[in-house]
């Protein structure tokens, strides 16, 4: 089979079930696992699917399973835990930062003095009223259009302002990272937070460990380019090795 006619297979499986693993690839077109993976990551790389651990997935299916927010509230909560209590202690008064959308950057604000003075830029409404009862902290909500599955702010408005904003620190939260590439389920929100990340000096990514390894839409950053990833302890060993190639990893504890 020639290599078209095997991608334009694989494209047409995935398009038809969803989720392809890779055995069921194998099985199909009888070449090798090397093979399919070349192939599932050329297709990634062409924006024709989503990589997933074990096969792919396709882009349809992808940004309909993506959870609302308070279906990501709900899950690995111990977890997002951790990693909101540690990045908290990166946070020092006199701080300007930037939070972006997600469960676990919501949860900074819990292991927080409610007199510490900082300056909080957000254009998640759940973090903004997370932080709007924080004594004495200069809170700022940046606007846009409202997308109501994350109850974000994102666009050209939401952009723009941000562009023209300096961070100490941004805490920025993932769908999934595999190798350098850190991903969210879409566009708008990843091009938002690129623009926070690139106008902080410190830039953190927080992703509990289940989001490690894993793939999602669109590639919004490099893993390259932060200064650190806070991660859960439980991380295995092969996966921490294999990350800390690319950045350096701190690991958050109980």
């Amino acid at each position: 089979m020639l290599k078209r006619e095997r991608l334009m297979m694989i494209k047409r499986l995935v398009q038809e079930k969803g989720i392809v693993t890779v055995k069921e690839m194998i099985d199909r077109l009888g070449v090798s696992d090397m093979t399919v993976r070349r192939d599932l990551d050329e297709l990634a790389q062409g924006g024709n699917l989503v990589r997933v651990h074990g096969g792919a997935q396709s882009i349809a299916s992808s940004e309909e399973n993506e959870l609302s927010h308070g279906e990501k509230r709900e899950i690995h909560l111990d977890e997002k835990k951790q990693i909101a209590k540690r990045a908290s202690q990166m946070v020092q008064p006199g701080d300007t930062i930037y939070i972006g959308p997600g469960t676990t950057q919501e949860l900074i604000e819990n292991y927080l003095p409610d007199n510490i003075n900082i300056r909080v830029v957000t254009n998640s409404l759940p973090i903004f009223q997370a932080w709007k009862n924080k004594g004495n902290v200069d809170l700022i909500l940046v606007g846009g259009t409202y997308r109501k599955r994350s109850e974000t702010f994102i666009g050209g408005l939401t952009n723009d302002t941000l562009a023209n904003l300096k961070f100490n620190k941004a805490f920025v939260g993932v769908n999934g990272i595999h190798n350098e590439s850190i991903m969210t389920a879409n566009t708008e929100e990843g091009i938002a937070q690129t623009v926070a990340l690139n106008n902080a000096h410190e830039k953190i990514i927080l992703a509990d460990q289940y989001k490690i390894n894993r793939d999602d839409f669109y590639q919004f950053y490099n893993l390259y380019d932060v200064d650190c990833l806070v991660t859960n302890q439980a991380l295995t060993e092969d996966l921490l090795n294999h990350y800390q190639q690319f950045a350096k990893i701190i690991l958050a504890t109980d």
